[in-house]
């Protein structure tokens, strides 16, 4: 058995396609189907990029229905994880990209945002925790994740 990818649906492509690019994912390939009036899109991050085009060894799947939907908030999904090189500079890098902290790493290891349809992505740092350093040790929590 093989792990493939985890779809989510959205109503801005590009504003999610912004969003994961802050975390270090690219756009691998895209598929439109204008019969059933949707587009996927996916994503990945370089270390698991096969090729140009190629599927991914794991990849997030952006569905988008041409259509306008309204998609409740499924708290039984639970989220998206990703480790990190550096949690204080992925949690920085998304902060001036105008992305909410909703769990500031306090712990120098976990850390939570949303993507822009309310999707909870887990950033987990690779390896030891870091140290405890401002401004995260003192920022709260905002919102859920």
């Amino acid at each position: 058995m093989q792990y493939l990818h985890t779809m989510i649906r959205v109503t801005d492509p590009d504003a999610t396609i912004a969003f994961f690019e802050l975390l270090g994912l690219q756009e691998v390939r895209r598929l439109e189907n204008e019969k059933g009036r949707f587009t996927l899109i996916f994503l990945a991050t370089e270390a698991d990029m096969n090729g140009p085009g190629e599927r991914a060894k794991a990849e997030v799947e952006l569905t988008y229905n041409w259509d306008p939907e309204e998609y409740g908030s499924g708290r039984n999904f639970g989220h998206l994880a990703y480790r990190v090189d550096n949690i204080y500079d992925t949690c920085q890098r998304m902060m001036d990209g105008g992305v909410t902290i909703n769990r500031p790493p306090r712990d120098g290891n976990m850390a939570f945002v949303k993507t822009p349809d309310g999707i909870s992505i887990e950033l987990l740092q690779a390896g030891d925790a870091l140290a405890p350093a401002e401004p995260w040790t003192s920022m709260p929590n905002t919102g859920s994740w």
